[in-house]
């Protein structure tokens, strides 16, 4: 084509237009189209190839390529056009669409910069440190070609602004599993969980991607006086659904429910006539509540408490002493321990009753030969 004739079929072009053209050459800096159904060249230079910066023109397109352009300068003999605008203005339509929509969608992270992260969604789309993940970050080098799932949280077309964020759908993702977690669990399931953080009133336990309290009550069967006594966090434990309140989204645990009872195999660990350490829980009118193995305690009746007579358990025993008893009867099926203290004790009544007899006859004895000597006076 001479030089008159491309001069004139450039004057059919004006800035703005849109045109087609297919890729006739690579070169690091531009690139060479054909414009379809005109035979001039094109050139798009390599600032005009994408939104993002770029080092080669062939990591964009390769010779062949079909491409959308838009004329930015008409010379005398060839067109300067850009992909970047073409690819920008549809990719707003799309993004506008999809910021309306609340729509999740992927995306490879192209770059990562002083910040945060950068995506080519045809425009620049910038994701900042704090919205990438739902925890902190702090080396960001391995995402770079990564493709993750985004949410549009701030568009501004004027200002060229795009702000998306990883984090919005892992949040959404994990209420999502939440409320479905929330609606399946019942009481009295059994479940593994993770301690994830200890209180002063008990332990929460992560049993799925939603935490449930642990109350320091249902921590054990023993008398807990701090939570981190029995538990840490990180730790893997059984639990038991208590309750579960849909509404404010309050689960209820019980790691103690899962551990055998203090009263599961007790006529083995006390069988009748073992002889026991315990301690005084609880004294009351007819006796002495006495715990003998966390958890389990038994009563030492008024009546086995000592070989004499009593008016009160007070009278011979205190809160909290510690003694020995005998174990006179067990009954794991009612939880009931029968207790003794005095069967431990010397019988000290007996042997003195068994004393006095001998001592009786000879006093009696001499009553008689006194009564017999006043008789033979007579």
């Amino acid at each position: 084509m001479s030089e008159e004739m491309n001069q004139v079929e450039v004057r059919n072009f004006e800035v703005g237009d849109t045109v087609r053209g297919i890729v006739t050459k690579v070169e690091e800096k531009q690139v060479i189209v054909e414009v379809s159904e005109s035979k001039l060249d094109g050139i798009i230079p390599i600032s005009e190839l994408s939104s993002l910066h770029i080092e080669k023109a062939s990591d964009v397109v390769a010779e062949g390529d079909a491409l959308d352009l838009q004329v930015l300068k008409v010379e005398e003999e060839a067109l300067i056009l850009s992909k970047r605008k073409v690819d920008a203005e549809k990719a707003w339509d799309q993004l506008v669409e999809k910021f309306d929509k609340g729509e999740i969608f992927e995306a490879e992270i192209k770059d990562v910069v002083k910040g945060g992260l950068v995506v080519d969604l045809g425009v620049r789309g910038f994701v900042p440190a704090s919205l990438v993940e739902s925890h902190f970050v702090e080396d960001f080098s391995d995402y770079k070609g990564r493709t993750l799932t985004f949410k549009i949280v701030e568009l501004d077309k004027e200002k060229n602004r795009i702000i998306l964020s990883h984090r919005a759908v892992l949040e959404e993702e994990k209420g999502k599993q939440k409320k479905q977690l929330l609606s399946s669990l019942k009481a009295g399931q059994v479940l593994e969980g993770t301690v994830q953080r200890i209180t002063d009133f008990g332990a929460f336990v992560d049993i799925g991607g939603i935490d449930g309290l642990v109350h320091i009550s249902q921590l054990s069967y023993q008398h807990v006086e701090k939570p981190s006594d029995v538990v840490e966090e990180g730790q893997k434990v059984q639990v038991k659904v208590l309750s579960v309140d849909q509404d404010n989204e309050r689960i209820s645990l019980s790691i103690k429910e899962t551990l055998p009872g203090p009263w599961t195999n007790i006529a083995e660990k006390a069988p009748k006539g073992a002889v026991l350490d315990g301690q005084i829980k609880r004294i009351v009118s007819y006796g002495a509540f006495v715990e003998v193995f966390p958890g389990v305690e038994g009563l030492v009746h008024i009546s086995q408490i000592s070989h004499k007579h009593i008016g009160s358990p007070h009278e011979v025993l205190s809160d909290g002493e510690k003694i020995k008893v005998k174990v006179l009867d067990v009954n794991e099926a009612d939880q009931r321990l029968s207790l003794s203290i005095k069967e431990l004790e010397e019988n000290v009544t007996e042997e003195i009753a068994y004393e006095l007899p001998e001592e009786s006859k000879g006093f009696q004895l001499g009553d008689m030969i006194g009564d017999q000597l006043k008789n033979l006076k007579k």
